[in-house]
């Protein structure tokens, strides 16, 4: 009697060990890296002899919080509420809305509007008169001091 081999099925099966260790790696780099990545859009101010900081005019409101519309150089509305992430690309009564609703839980927030200096006037001039109708009555511009 003959030798006869037993034939084997031929199986096609990926490995998939290494391909996890990959996707691990950059895991653990997108989590190093993320708290470094700003979400924001650099505005700038205008220039001013004699400006006062956020803070100095939260104290002198008597209170910690304060709320901050910036226009940038495209025309796009951000607010950011005591000092926290500035959220863009709201719509102005989007913004209307969210100012109005913390101006009821905070009614002696200051209310500061910063304008980039390459974004038109009259940009500047409608969100402004948005707020104004939207009851604020109260609104600072935000400035640079210039550096000596």
């Amino acid at each position: 009697m003959a030798y006869q081999p037993k034939r084997r099925k031929m199986t096609a099966e990926i490995n998939v060990v290494p391909y996890i260790d990959v996707m691990l790696v950059l895991l653990i780099i997108f989590m190093v890296t993320a708290p470094f990545v700003t979400q924001g859009v650099d505005v700038e101010l205008p220039k001013t002899a004699e400006a006062k900081t956020a803070a100095e005019l939260a104290k002198e409101e008597d209170s910690g919080a304060f709320i901050i519309v910036e226009v940038d150089k495209d025309g796009q509305l951000g607010l950011s509420v005591n000092n926290g992430d500035m959220v863009r690309g709201l719509s102005l009564q989007d913004t209307l809305v969210r100012v109005k609703a913390e101006l009821q839980l905070n009614p002696n927030s200051p209310v500061l509007v910063g304008g980039d200096g390459r974004v038109p006037y009259s940009e500047i001039i409608l969100t402004l008169d948005a707020l104004n109708q939207a009851g604020v009555s109260s609104v600072g511009l935000m400035t640079e001091p210039y550096e000596s």
